[in-house]
């Protein structure tokens, strides 16, 4: 009797420690399945404001406030702008000082908690840019989705469409540079997204379903004039247009790809996000078993293999983003010669290749969109 009720209370503890695992890997399955818009990835270290000055602020030394280039700084109820590094200027050893551009709303004190993001620009097209748009909604699968038109002369219209962690007015950064090449623009909110249908299921797909909401702005853009249509990608949007470019019924109008660090992989994605929560390495296979189960993530793959993909596409992504790793990105362009151009960029983190180097970004981005206008 004894020896049945030490058997029973073994199986009784194994059964509870496993599924005390299988609660821990769903929600360490929520860091990417329910990233919420416009709020920082767990990759994204939270940095303490020490001190500011006409021009300078000075932020907690960190890899991630020595980043060259230029960035948005959230933080809850403020935005701000910071430019390059000022190691020219007089600091205590655990601070580094940047270039203070523009307080765009709230305040900066010291002690304020922030972070880093690639968004420069919050409102609307016309309050930050002051570009002329209209508030247009596209006719989704799910209902209506909201989306900023911004129109220009040629009949080449660039769908925009944002990843994990941000919101259309990501796309602001390079409003203005495509409003100069004359292309019109549309800035995509698709499920999930604030004023957006929710998701039946209330999570993120990581681009696999979400690209239909794409698939409606292509349909839209065409019914509206657009004879071709480039799409330009950040994450997972970038993800959704590799999945739009090989199954919409209207792929023949998309003319071109514009990848910013494309989540190539979901289950890298969803372990680099759980890691970052401090998930254990023993739990992050069951984050990944969640995710399958949970959101029907039932095969690690990219719409982007042998033969699959026939549009000219430019990826820019580098070595320095730890949510979607670059080696899918130079595996991408190495399958694909002469269609898939890769710039490397370093020091960048996710989705943020813009902000690490503008006028090299605009650069290339001009090169490979003067042929499909």
């Amino acid at each position: 009797m004894r020896t049945v009720r030490a058997t029973a209370a073994a199986v009784t503890a194994v059964m509870g420690a496993g599924a005390a695992a299988v609660v821990a890997g769903r929600l360490a399955s929520d860091a990417a399945l329910k990233a919420p818009a416009g709020r920082p990835l767990p990759t994204e270290p939270r940095l303490t404001v020490h001190a500011t000055a006409a021009g300078r602020i000075a932020l907690t030394r960190d890899l991630a406030a020595l980043r060259p280039g230029t960035y948005g700084l959230a933080g809850d109820g403020s935005h701000a702008v910071v430019g390059q590094v000022l190691t020219a200027t007089d600091h205590p050893a655990d601070t580094v000082v940047r270039r203070l551009e523009r307080v765009t709303h709230g305040s900066l004190e010291p002690g304020d908690k922030v972070w880093l993001t690639p968004n420069l620009y919050v409102g609307d097209p016309r309050a930050a840019l002051g570009l002329d748009h209209a508030d247009v909604d596209v006719p989704g699968e799910l209902g209506p989705l909201p989306a900023w038109f911004v129109p220009a002369a040629r009949d080449t219209w660039v769908i925009a469409v944002h990843g994990l962690g941000t919101t259309r007015e990501h796309a602001m950064n390079l409003m203005q540079f495509l409003h100069r090449l004359r292309l019109p623009v549309l800035a995509l909110a698709y499920r999930g997204d604030l004023g957006a249908p929710r998701p039946p299921d209330g999570l993120n797909h990581l681009g696999d379903s979400e690209w239909r909401d794409l698939d409606a702005a292509v349909r839209y853009a065409v019914r509206y004039g657009a004879r071709r249509i480039v799409v330009l990608g950040w994450s997972t949007g970038a993800t959704m247009a590799l999945r739009a470019v090989t199954h919409s019924g209207v792929r023949d109008r998309i003319s071109g790809l514009v990848l910013d660090s494309p989540v190539l992989s979901w289950e890298a994605t969803l372990r680099a996000l759980a890691a970052a929560r401090r998930t254990p390495g023993a739990l992050l296979p069951l984050a990944v078993r969640a995710a399958q189960g949970r959101a029907g993530l039932h095969a690690d793959r990219t719409d982007a293999a042998p033969g699959r993909l026939a549009v000219p596409t430019l990826v820019f992504h580098g070595p320095g983003d730890t949510v979607a790793p670059w080696a899918y990105s130079r595996r991408l362009a190495d399958r694909h010669p002469g269609l898939v151009a890769l710039r490397t960029v370093a020091q960048a983190p996710h989705a943020a290749m813009w902000n690490a180097d503008p006028a090299a970004y605009e650069e290339a981005l001009r090169r490979f969109l003067t042929p499909l206008m």
